[in-house]
């Protein structure tokens, strides 16, 4: 288990799909955590208080660690927690590939059949009056205003991406054998979205009952203990930190020619692009890493994946 020192705080909200990905692994691992709730759309300034410009969602925070992106929040659970694995060592490259594949692509073709109009009516039916509109204008910066598929090229490509996953999961219980993976948490968090919020439009899952069974045995893994907790106190736990939880790979990787201790910055390279600054302090062969200080929260190290963002030197 876990010191108890490495206390697991998830930022995150109740609908977003990337945070039921989290959750998800969080109840396979049978984790302890804190949640704390953040708005969905901006101004995040408790967020930005510990990210210093990253505000996708959501971030695991560990101490005076921030965990941006959730390929490498998995990776980070994964060293915290090494059973079961998210990585079984026969087809860890493959259950890597395939969970990229479903974070951008199955990803962007299920949002994009879920947010139709029908779908975003469902999704925000009981808010207020603007809130459809704030959230449809913030997504759409997000994006850098590039368009998303119509619905109809999305259905028919959801569509194929269900048929395919019924396909791999024909004689077995998950994605790459009878234990699930990385993988199968990837696929799951945007059919998640398909079902649990927005019902109306769900009726396209039923054509793959394998699919459903399937999202049935990733469900029934719960997602943990949970404990609720004030983003004002996250912060004051990152402030307190006399460390946290880095990974323990230390060797530097120089693609850029960047001397460790410049000053940086750090975005991802589409969606969600606002950039993060500060003292390079790790560049590994999987994920950078620079500190930067807060009024609130003090000295923070901010970790990145390696694929997906752009490092650059920042500019004098």
């Amino acid at each position: 288990m876990p010191k108890a020192s490495h206390t697991i705080v998830l930022h995150h909200y109740p609908l977003s799909p990337f945070a039921e990905k989290v959750r998800a692994v969080l109840g396979f691992k049978q984790l302890a955590w804190k949640s704390v709730i953040v708005p969905a759309i901006a101004p995040k300034p408790d967020v930005l208080a510990l990210t210093g410009g990253y505000r996708k969602t959501p971030i695991l925070q560990i101490g005076r660690d921030v965990y941006c992106d959730t390929a490498l929040v998995c990776d980070v659970l994964e060293h915290l927690q090494p059973t079961p694995t998210l990585y079984p060592a026969r087809d860890k490259g493959l259950a890597r590939i395939v969970a990229q594949w479903a974070d951008t692509t199955l990803f962007g073709s299920a949002m994009a059949y879920n947010f139709q109009p029908e779908g975003a009516a469902a999704v925000f039916a009981a808010a207020p009056p603007d809130a459809a509109q704030a959230f449809a204008a913030d997504r759409s910066a997000m994006r850098g205003g590039a368009p998303r598929q119509s619905p109809g090229d999305a259905a028919a490509a959801y569509q194929s991406y269900l048929r395919r996953l019924a396909d791999m999961l024909e004689d077995q219980y998950f994605l790459l054998g009878n234990a699930p993976c990385v993988a199968d948490f990837a696929a799951y968090h945007s059919l998640w979205f398909t079902r649990t919020q927005v019902p109306v439009l769900s009726s396209i899952l039923d054509a793959t009952p394998a699919v459903l069974a399937w999202m049935d045995r990733i469900a029934a893994f719960g997602h943990g203990q949970i404990e609720k907790l004030g983003s004002g106190e996250a912060i004051a736990l990152c402030a307190a930190a006399s460390d946290g939880f880095p990974l323990h790979d230390s060797r530097f990787q120089d693609e850029h020619g960047i001397a460790l201790g410049s000053q940086v910055t750090i975005a991802a390279e589409s969606f969600g692009t606002e950039t993060s600054q500060g003292e390079l302090m790790g560049a590994s062969r999987t994920r950078y890493t620079i500190q930067r200080q807060d009024p609130r929260a003090g000295t923070v190290r901010v970790h990145f994946p390696r694929i997906g963002y752009v490092l650059k030197k920042a500019e004098a």
